[in-house]
């Protein structure tokens, strides 16, 4: 299955969740909001939300700065 994470396309097994997804990236803990299709998955959701092929991740990362 093809996703579309931060404008790159990746292959990824067939139901994926946003958990296993970042899991997978090695970014767990470090993602902060996850956007699929433009709408904001919330973090305790993660778990259960199944991705679908070719949806558009945005993974964010709160930097502080000033």
């Amino acid at each position: 299955m093809k996703l579309i994470i931060n404008g790159e396309t990746k292959e990824f097994n067939e139901n994926i969740t946003v958990e296993h997804l970042l899991e997978e990236l090695g970014l767990t803990g470090k993602v902060m909001a996850a956007a699929v299709n433009m709408e904001i998955v919330k973090q305790g959701n993660w778990a259960t939300y199944t991705l679908k092929e070719m949806d558009k991740l945005e993974l964010l990362d709160f930097v502080g700065g000033g």
